[in-house]
């Protein structure tokens, strides 16, 4: 579904607060950030995550992921009281003047869940199978929303391994060349900063990712179930102060309550 989006402030903040203070700590303590660049610990790191996401992962997964990044940055400015307004305007007009009336306004609606609903019911589809229908398709949008998550959440594991790695390559070349003590200090340095780039790759940026993805798939799924809520209402013909009293207030419940209560709703 295509929105208007607007800037993440939190996410666009979190990444450089995190690694500025830490930077700044170093600096307090008498390091350079100079000491941190090192292009053969970064290869290790980055390559060796890259390659176990890559072996882990389809393409079209990874390259998902890498899109979703904009779901992290970025939200959309539609919340839950526009979509709210809309489907109580949908089940004014079709207590006014019949649910086959909505059928007009299929054409012109952008969300493709909602409007497959409108359409299930226009077409006099029974509740019990609309519910059906669209809880299933949720279901399976949510799985499919899960997986850059689950991506970012497997570079989060990978990174500190592959860190590790890098950090015993570094002392195997430091102890291949103990009789030439120039080649010691380039040695000892991959050896902790790629364990810096690892533990930090992961707990600064991969997981976090992770979870922020994780947040935006629980919003897209609450949308979604407030859609199939608001249809099953316009198809029974309920009261519209009665509609909208019952989305703002699934509107305002935790998800973990809003998903216990689709088995009761389902079997009533």
């Amino acid at each position: 579904m295509s929105q208007k989006r607007r800037p993440d402030v939190a996410s666009l903040v979190g990444i450089p607060v995190a690694i500025g203070l830490i930077l700044i700590g170093q600096a307090l303590e008498g390091g350079h950030v100079q000491s941190l660049v090192q292009l053969t610990a970064a290869l290790i790191v980055f390559g060796g995550t890259l390659g176990a996401v890559l072996l882990g992962f389809s393409q079209q997964d990874v390259i998902r992921a890498v899109t979703s990044l904009r779901d992290v940055f970025s939200a959309p400015f539609e919340g839950a009281e526009p979509l709210i307004d809309k489907i109580v305007g949908y089940a004014t007009r079709a207590r006014k003047q019949g649910i086959m009336t909505l059928e007009d306004e299929l054409a012109a609606e952008p969300d493709p869940f909602l409007k497959k609903g409108l359409a299930l019911a226009v077409d006099g589809t029974n509740p019990h199978v609309v519910r059906d229908m669209l809880t299933l398709e949720s279901h399976s949008l949510e799985d499919h929303e899960e997986v850059p998550a689950r991506v970012y959440e497997a570079a989060g594991g990978y990174a500190p391994t592959v860190g590790i790695l890098g950090a015993v390559l570094g002392l195997i070349h430091v102890m291949e060349n103990l009789n030439d003590p120039s080649k010691l200090g380039s040695g000892i340095a991959v050896a902790f900063v790629a364990t810096v780039y690892g533990v930090g790759a992961a707990n600064l940026v991969f997981l976090p990712i992770a979870t922020k993805l994780k947040a935006r798939g629980r919003d897209a799924a609450a949308r979604r179930e407030l859609i199939i809520e608001g249809i099953l209402a316009i198809q029974e013909g309920l009261n519209i102060r009665l509609i909208e009293e019952k989305l703002r207030g699934l509107a305002v419940l935790p998800p973990a309550a809003r998903k216990g209560s689709r088995p009761a709703a389902k079997a009533a």
